[in-house]
């Protein structure tokens, strides 16, 4: 009889194992879509700097090769990549987008050209969708962390090498959305 009842606490114990690593798992891989979701709406953004740099290209042929040169740097962002990475491809985009404010403020008309106002709305979606992609992120590493780091999950976590993810931060004063009028 006790040998029945150690080896159905036994059985028990192996299924809350099961489960629990079920649940890492499944967790685990909604923070990989969730980062590849960012690295989607970077590819967008960044397409959207191409255009603009295409734009620049009639009116500066230095601006333009400088912008081409940044944007040469992209780094694709997929399931497989860090918080880190992602925001490094974040401060790129940052960096050729305040080049291209520049370049627009040295000649009115390429800002008032129709095809660049479209652009800078496109931009302007782009990087709606890209907060959005880096909240459901941060709110996805929210709820596997706290699968690894509670007990008794913590337990099987430990044992499966699972660890705590790091969130996407926000550059510090950058809380509000940049102003597209230039």
């Amino acid at each position: 009889m006790a040998l029945i009842i150690v080896l159905a606490a036994l059985a028990l114990l192996i299924l809350w194992g099961i489960g629990v690593q079920r649940k890492l798992v499944s967790a685990e891989e909604f923070c990989k879509n969730s980062i590849s979701q960012i690295g989607v709406q970077q590819n967008s953004r960044w397409d959207a700097m191409t255009a603009l740099a295409e734009l620049v290209k009639s009116y500066n042929e230095h601006e333009y090769k400088t912008l081409m040169d940044v944007i040469a740097q992209r780094r694709e962002v997929g399931s497989g990549s860090t918080a880190a990475e992602a925001q490094a491809q974040e401060d790129a985009i940052g960096k050729v987008f305040s080049q291209i404010k520049v370049v627009a403020e040295q000649y009115p008309d390429l800002k008032a050209s129709e095809q660049y106002l479209r652009t800078m709305d496109s931009i302007n979606t782009y990087e709606n969708q890209v907060r959005e992609a880096r909240m459901v992120y941060n709110d996805t590493v929210t709820k596997f962390n706290r699968i690894v780091r509670m007990f008794p999950d913590s337990i099987i976590a430990g044992l499966l090498r699972f660890a705590a993810k790091d969130y996407l931060k926000e550059p510090a004063g950058k809380t509000e959305m940049p102003s597209m009028k230039i």
